[in-house]
């Protein structure tokens, strides 16, 4: 066993924070919904995985990391296939080559700025420099600082294609370090695979009664910043939930997340699919996203996961 296997064994049943901040992202829901899956997982696909939370956390024979942006894909495989301590010295390459802050080791006052404001002030240049260079080169490494700079530590690309989010407060600190060394562990310990396709042209033919589909879309009644200059349209839940009923006929099991009430709205798509086909298993979750600014209060917003067995 390797040195790397033998750290992911040793953290196998420590739940998996993506070192990403995705909008939507369900580490805080994995205690309510990884209890509702299935015991006896082949092979496990997260359709929509985004920050990945849910995927590396899955356990399955092997797990599938699928999403349609190219370049969180293409990022993830560069983690999967570098060495740790290279991902490592990579990232602080790149943070030491733009005169980025570096708060883990030389504190806040060093910049003249203090934990309260952030690292904004002392940044911001040196971020954008970086901005311009990652949407010039593309490189995965790049994004991935961008995103740890970033305000809110979010992902956000223009119609373009260009990543357009300001600095934000924080900086590649101590937690953000953790989070991404037990990310890389585990996809490096664990049987992954990493693809990017849009669900539509997904292959599900290989998939069987022991496979299980975890379905986290973007949200019909919500948009999200990674979400706002292709909008997940009626089209698109339309054609997911005749994706569901495909899985369902050929009895590979899945699960959706998604909300029946939002800012005064309710899923009426979702629900009339729902009554059609009541054998499906409605959950309801206890979360709200006090966080985001594109959420509402808990109150009015009702997060739901739905199963087929």
């Amino acid at each position: 066993m390797s040195n790397i296997e033998q750290v992911g064994y040793l953290y196998q049943e420590k739940l998996i924070a993506s070192p990403l901040n995705y909008i939507g992202g369900k580490y805080k829901l994995l205690n309510q919904i990884m209890p509702l899956f299935p015991k006896d997982i082949s092979i496990a696909l997260d359709l929509f995985c985004g920050g990945a939370n849910v995927g590396i956390n899955i356990k399955a024979q092997d797990i599938i990391l699928n999403d349609s942006l190219v370049e969180l894909i293409k990022f993830y495989q560069s983690l999967q296939s570098c060495d740790l301590q290279q991902s490592f010295n990579i990232i602080w390459d790149i943070i030491h080559t733009f005169g980025l802050s570096n708060s883990a080791q030389f504190g806040y006052k060093f910049y003249q700025c203090d934990s309260q404001k952030g690292l904004s002030s002392y940044n911001k240049e040196k971020y954008l420099a970086l901005r311009n260079h990652y949407n010039k080169k593309r490189g995965s490494f790049d994004l991935f600082v961008l995103i740890v700079f970033a305000f809110n530590n979010q992902i956000r690309f223009n119609s373009n294609g260009d990543f357009n989010l300001p600095c934000g407060k924080r900086d590649f600190n101590k937690n953000m370090q953790e989070k991404l060394k037990y990310f890389i562990i585990n996809l490096q310990s664990k049987n992954v695979k990493i693809s990017s396709y849009d669900f539509r042209r997904f292959d599900i033919g290989f998939l069987d009664s022991k496979s299980f589909v975890y379905i986290d879309p973007p949200y019909f009644l919500a948009t999200a910043p990674y979400n706002e200059n292709n909008a997940w349209t009626l089209q698109d839940e339309l054609d997911l939930l005749e994706f569901l009923n495909i899985l369902n006929a050929k009895k590979i099991r899945f699960a959706l997340s998604n909300v029946i009430f939002h800012k005064g709205k309710e899923h009426r798509i979702l629900k009339d699919w729902l009554d059609k086909y009541s054998s499906f298993h409605l959950h309801f979750l206890d979360f709200h996203y006090k966080n985001c600014n594109y959420q509402t209060k808990q109150s009015l917003s009702k997060e739901v996961l739905i199963t087929n067995y």
